[in-house]
């Protein structure tokens, strides 16, 4: 075969995949037309386990904060007691958020799901915020409880000038099997799957009665496919990070042997195997019904939120050329807001739900101080 017919054949190929490409680019909606017809907003402010830089995690003092500044949606932990109840919690163990080793010492090592929601609520979740944050201690953190999924929706249904989302994590689902069908069954109960309708009309504000009013998230490929299976109507995100049991990293080095000083530092310096690594994550989410993705971000300052930079903007094009959304985690500075806006994200989880607001010309008509002050705080 002659070396010019090849070259002609290989050429022909190539010119032949990128006009496939650009024609797959060109039907995919464009993210903000995407985001109206979900009734998500663009760009989204999630409150990572509520206005958590401000008040303890997942407790009503934080979700009632990102509420009443305006935030998008009240972000949140999903896990079962042992007697059945849906709760609100991002660790397995209650150590670090709660006085669980004075209350329960010799049940102190046991995971969260290996207690009775009675239990549970007998638990300060919110003297340890005062302890680690001293700047921003409040005495009425003391004593404040970890939350059910039903308290939560009745925090989020509880300001009638706005009213939040619920933007929910199966978190390590296969300790919960049928917490997919569970979640549905309480998300029925409440009202929230029922079919859209706005009372406010269509202010981007109104997303808590609108159709966008529940986004689902998860890290598993098996829960993804669950909640597809129980909730094929809700939007859902699949959460990427590089590391065992997601996107493979491009160096094997673990970090006790990398040499790195702090995880920050390691992590900052992970990426995916390759380009075909990332384009695989992106289409088996699509391919089970995500409509985008929840990618990690690299922070400028580092800290235990920082992890590899997933929203590199070749990353965001190959997300929204599937017609996908990106919502990054988890991210707090404005450096960084701006950061991940000019990679192309259309969504942020943040603890300072208060200062993403501000960024994206949305400030809240009163400060985090009289919000908390407000809400008896």
């Amino acid at each position: 075969m002659p070396a010019t017919f090849t070259k002609s054949t290989l050429l022909l190929s190539l010119l032949l995949g990128l006009t496939q490409f650009q024609a797959q680019a060109a039907t995919a909606p464009s993210p903000a037309a995407l985001a109206t017809r979900l009734g998500i907003p663009n760009p989204a402010v999630i409150a990572h386990r509520g206005a958590s830089f401000d008040a303890p995690e997942s407790t009503a003092a934080a979700y009632k904060t990102a509420r009443d500044l305006g935030a998008d949606y009240l972000e949140l932990d999903l896990q079962r007691s042992k007697d059945g109840v849906l709760f609100a919690l991002h660790d397995n163990n209650l150590q670090r958020t709660t006085d669980v080793a004075t209350k329960f010492p010799e049940r102190k090592d046991s995971p969260a799901n290996a207690f009775t929601m009675a239990e549970l609520k007998t638990l300060d979740a919110g003297s340890w915020f005062n302890t680690a944050y001293p700047d921003r201690a409040r005495p009425s953190f003391a004593g404040l409880k970890i939350l059910t999924l039903d308290e939560i929706i009745d925090i989020a249904q509880g300001n009638p000038l706005h009213q939040p989302g619920l933007y929910i994590e199966t978190k390590e689902p296969k300790q919960f099997p049928g917490i997919e069908h569970d979640l549905k069954m309480k998300l029925q109960d409440r009202g929230w799957l029922s079919p859209a309708g706005s009372k406010l009309g269509k202010s981007e504000l109104a997303v808590g009665q609108g159709k966008g009013k529940v986004v689902l998230q998860t890290f598993e490929k098996s829960s993804l496919e669950l909640l597809q299976k129980e909730m094929p109507k809700v939007p859902k995100i699949l959460l990427l990070w590089v590391g065992e049991g997601n996107i493979e990293p491009a160096s094997k080095v673990a970090f006790a042997e990398s040499g790195e000083k702090d995880k920050a530092a390691y992590y900052a310096k992970q990426q995916p195997k390759d380009k075909a690594e990332f384009h695989r994550w992106v289409d088996y989410a699509k391919a089970q019904g995500a409509i985008g993705t929840g990618p990690s971000a690299a922070l400028t300052k580092g800290g235990d939120q920082s992890y590899a930079d997933l929203v590199q903007p070749w990353m965001n094009q190959y997300t929204h050329d599937q017609g996908m959304l990106v919502h990054v985690y988890t991210v707090d500075d404005a450096v960084d807001y701006q950061k991940v806006m000019d990679a192309g994200v259309d969504g942020i989880f943040t603890n300072r739900a208060a200062e993403l607001l501000k960024f994206y010309k949305r400030p809240a008509a009163a400060s985090v101080g009289q919000v908390l002050q407000n809400n008896g705080y």
